[in-house]
Order: C-alpha cells, then sequence, then structure tokens
C-alpha cells in the first residue's frame, strides 16, 4: 500500500496531491517526484501531520516558495509538506505575526500599510515567510534574524515557541533546517516614512541579477570575501554541465535550462574543489538540498 493510500486513511480532510512535481514548484525548474504533498490549514494539522509520518517512519520534507532548493532527480516515496494554506497576517503595535505560508510580497504589503520599516530589504527575493526564517534569507546587511522576535514550529510532533536565541541563528543558517517545520513567526518592524523609497533602491539592486532559472546565490560568502568573485578569479564563468551552467553575469549563480538536477550538482562539485584546490577555500552551500 502506498503512502498516498495510508495517509489518505488516516486524515481523509487534508488536502493532499499525488506525484508531486519538485520542477514545476521550485525556483531551479529542476528535479523528479514525491509521492505525495499534503497542505495542512493550521499550526494544529501540522503538528498532528508530522507526529504521524515520524511514528510510520515516512520520510517528509518542507517546501516554502522553492528557492534556494536543489530536488533531487527521480522518484521519491516521502511526502512534501507545503504551507500555502497557512496565510494569516497580523500587526499590533511594532510588531507582524505572519504564518509560515505569507509571501514575501504580501509581508511587504502589509508592512508598508503600517508603515514599519525593516522589511524593505526582502522584496523582489522569491519566498514565504517560513522559508526565510528557516533559511535565514537576506541581504549583505540585513537578515531575517535581526527582525525575528519568536518563532512558534512543531518539533518532534508538538508545538511551541522559540524565542531569538533558541533559533540559533548564524548566516543563512537556523535550528529548524534540522527538520523543525516553522508555522508562524512574529517579525519586529520599525515606523518609517522612507519605506516606498527603500524599497526601490532594493528592487533596482535586484534587476541586476541574472535571469533565468536559477536557485539564487549557491554559496555563502565566506568572511570578508565573495564567494562570486572566487569563483570568477578561478575561471570558472560560463562552466557548464549538461544544460547547467555559471552565469557569466554573476558566477554564483547557477542557471539552469534543462531538469537535471544531477547536472547542477555535478556543477556545484566541480565548483567546491576548484575553489578548495585554487584557493584554499571550502565554500559552503547556501542552498538546501532536499529530499
Amino acid at each position: 500500500m502506498g503512502i498516498d493510500t495510508l495517509f489518505g486513511k488516516k486524515f481523509p480532510h487534508v488536502r493532499t496531491e499525488k506525484h508531486f512535481s519538485f520542477a514545476t514548484h521550485t525556483t531551479i525548474g529542476s528535479g523528479g517526484y514525491a509521492a505525495l504533498s499534503v497542505l495542512p490549514q493550521n499550526d494544529l494539522e501540522t503538528a498532528a501531520v508530522i507526529a504521524y509520518l515520524e511514528s510510520q517512519k515516512i520520510p517528509f520534507c518542507f517546501l516554502g516558495a522553492g528557492a534556494n532548493i536543489l530536488p533531487s532527480d527521480g522518484f521519491w516515496e516521502g511526502a512534501v509538506i507545503r504551507f500555502r494554506s497557512l496565510r494569516g497576517i497580523s500587526v499590533k503595535e511594532n510588531f507582524i505575526e505572519a504564518d509560515a505560508g505569507v509571501s514575501g510580497g504580501e509581508l511587504l504589503r502589509v508592512a508598508r500599510i503600517h508603515s514599519l520599516g525593516g522589511f524593505e530589504p526582502f522584496a523582489g527575493i522569491p519566498m514565504t515567510v517560513g522559508g526565510g526564517a528557516a533559511m535565514n534569507a537576506g541581504v549583505k546587511n540585513t537578515h531575517f534574524s535581526d527582525l525575528v522576535e519568536w518563532v512558534e514550529g512543531v518539533e518532534n510532533g508538538k508545538i511551541r515557541r522559540f524565542n531569538l536565541r533558541e533559533c540559533d541563528y548564524s548566516e543563512k543558517n537556523s535550528v529548524f533546517l534540522q527538520g523543525i517545520a516553522i508555522t508562524r513567526v512574529c517579525l519586529r518592524g520599525v515606523k518609517s516614512e522612507r519605506i516606498a523609497q527603500t524599497t526601490a533602491e532594493y528592487l533596482a539592486a535586484r534587476k541586476h541579477l541574472p535571469k533565468g532559472r536559477s536557485m539564487g546565490c549557491t554559496f555563502v560568502n565566506p568572511e570578508g570575501k565573495s564567494a562570486g568573485e572566487l569563483i570568477d578569479r578561478c575561471g570558472l564563468k560560463g562552466r557548464s554541465v549538461g544544460k547547467a551552467y555559471i552565469s557569466t553575469e554573476h558566477a554564483n549563480f547557477i542557471i539552469n535550462e534543462g531538469t537535471s538536477s544531477n547536472d547542477v550538482s555535478e556543477l556545484i562539485a566541480i565548483i567546491k574543489e576548484t575553489v578548495r584546490r585554487k584557493t584554499g577555500i571550502l565554500l559552503r552551500e547556501e542552498i538546501r538540498r532536499i529530499p
């Protein structure tokens, strides 16, 4: 009996999708299929779903907007938990509480309506609040960890609240990447009259980024250095594997014109080994591989 049948019997009212395509739900546009996609409607349903999957030893992963993600090729006998139905958002004083499935665009829109600044650096970044908080998304000088007040999530099938220290944030990393599902985030803004101007500045800066299917930046910048510049200095711009290639505009971007995650993965391995051999620096991947 397949996991879709088992799950359907246990949770007949939970929304699911069989034969879930990673390629059509990620910005890199590659990867195979998962047996099942699950869309819980709230945090209690999320906790119940995760507790069941864990008890049955059914593998699962989480997926937000699908950016910064490299899915595997082939078929995966597991469940993809998606949070697109968790879309609640509210404002109290300088704080915005947003469910995991709220898009970055909706977060910025609500912040702008309430004259709350601090969120402008996320303009134009494809993300959900849950994914942004889990991966500590951001740009050079601002990350989610600079705004987080607390995070609610599901750990070992139970709902709990994490304060900022417990989130264990570091550069493009957090405790939530260890299999903890984020369901809601409280973010702290500041009153501002320059939101429109600052947002336009960040959007203008993003216009110079490479076009095409990518995961965004592939590697975290090493301390005091630029990953893109290191890759460029190693002569790797334009290097390709299959239909995946290193952007000639920004070497920290891999552009994918095919459907094979293996091509992308092989290209990542070439970059890491070449940069290590020529500079002594081992680049750390910013992307997350699923499942």
